[in-house]
């Protein structure tokens, strides 16, 4: 099969944040995303999008295409703002996280879609065990033959990623132990972890092809690797990241992402190879990530080097400070030091359960009010400039 890769400019940003609709008195997630969704469906065309995802209890904001991390921010804070005013006054609160603290599977709803419908078909207990947040981080990459070497370069920082972004250390109102649990149930799905290792976009192509001809998949939007190939798009597309509470958080792993890319992309054109590690190494990484978070140590090279993953992630900030600034997304990306300063939203959610003996309701209550009352970019930026 010939799978064709759409154009795109280079290093272009474009975001996808799922956000969980929640009764605002309880903190109970509520199957309100047909109803808030008919409500915008008469609003003047703008540059977001607002859809509908596996769960009832879903609603994804997506971005435009943008020329700076900022450009997609800001799409994604106005898309915010238009579902807010249908919520709003229907009681229903907004808020992130990879999990939600205490929801059960069994009290959620499937969106009315076939695909829907098809996938937990096949997947079954495991396919309806999906209450799972993320947050997706596309990438413009102009040229088809880096797209197979980057994808590779990028997984020696899934670990990175996963780790900041860490926010599912509950599941069903358990304390799993996991900063990301969600990363493991994740990738129970067929086609969903790691991507394999393939070197060139005709191994991809082949990859497809088996996979089709089997049946195991339609096409390539059911390839639902931590980080692929979007060939509709012209992107690389990450998809390890927990859903993130905060605009400025959700600024700081873009700008990191997108850093990455154009970072490798360089190298690749200056005819430099990148950076890979042996499967079982970046197997490794993810578990370490998802169970620790940001107190991993990870494997850094294939001689089995291993490093804190705080320490990695401050010193890979410094070392990339040019490529930000000529993608205008410095100031975003040192967001970062933020994180790893005051914890991951993994981290901030033990301890507010710590703080009221385990009571996940209040953990609840805490991640609609980072999402509600936390700083947006604007304000974020302000406070930076201030300093």
């Amino acid at each position: 099969m010939t799978e064709p890769f759409a154009t795109s400019a280079r290093s272009t940003v474009g975001l996808e944040w799922e956000l969980m609709l929640a009764d605002g008195a309880t903190g109970d997630l509520v199957p309100r995303a047909p109803e808030v969704l008919a409500a915008m469906a008469d609003a003047a065309p703008a540059r977001y999008t607002v859809t509908g995802e596996l769960l009832t209890n879903t609603v994804e904001v997506t971005s435009g295409v943008g020329a700076s991390v900022a450009d997609a921010v800001h799409d994604i804070a106005d898309a915010i703002a238009a579902v807010r005013r249908v919520t709003d006054p229907r009681g229903i609160e907004l808020l992130c996280a990879g999990s939600h603290p205490f929801a059960q599977w069994y009290d959620q709803e499937v969106t009315d879609k076939t695909r829907y419908h098809t996938l937990i078909d096949r997947t079954q207990w495991w396919g309806r065990n999906m209450m799972i947040w993320g947050i997706h981080i596309h990438v413009g990459v102009e040229d088809v033959s880096k797209v197979m070497p980057i994808v590779g370069a990028l997984s020696v920082y899934l670990p990175h990623l996963q780790a900041l972004s860490a926010s599912s250390p509950f599941w069903a109102g358990e304390r799993t132990g996991y900063a990301s649990n969600r990363a493991l149930v994740f990738q129970q799905l067929p086609t969903a972890g790691l991507p394999w290792p393939l070197t060139d976009w005709p191994a991809f192509e082949g990859y497809l092809d088996d996979m089709t001809a089997t049946g195991v998949i339609a096409d390539a939007t059911e390839v639902r690797w931590d980080i692929r190939p979007a060939p509709r798009w012209g992107t690389i597309e990450v998809r390890a990241c927990d859903g993130m509470s905060t605009l400025p958080e959700l600024a700081a792993v873009a700008a990191l992402v997108q850093v990455l890319v154009e970072h490798f992309s360089r190298e690749l054109d200056a005819g430099r190879s990148l950076p890979t590690l042996q499967p079982w190494f970046v197997r490794e990484n993810k578990w370490r990530a998802a169970r620790y978070g940001l107190d991993a140590e990870v494997i850094g090279d294939s001689a089995g080097s291993q490093r804190a993953v705080r320490a990695h992630i401050a010193e890979t900030v410094e070392r990339l400070e040019p490529v930000a600034n000529d993608l205008g997304c410095s100031r975003e990306l040192s967001g970062l030091h933020t994180i790893l300063t005051e914890g991951s939203s993994s981290e901030r959610q033990l301890r507010v359960a710590d703080e009221y003996a385990g009571d996940l309701r209040q953990v609840v209550r805490h991640l609609i009010g980072e999402f509600r009352d936390g700083p947006t970019l604007h304000e974020h930026l302000a406070r930076l400039d201030g300093r």
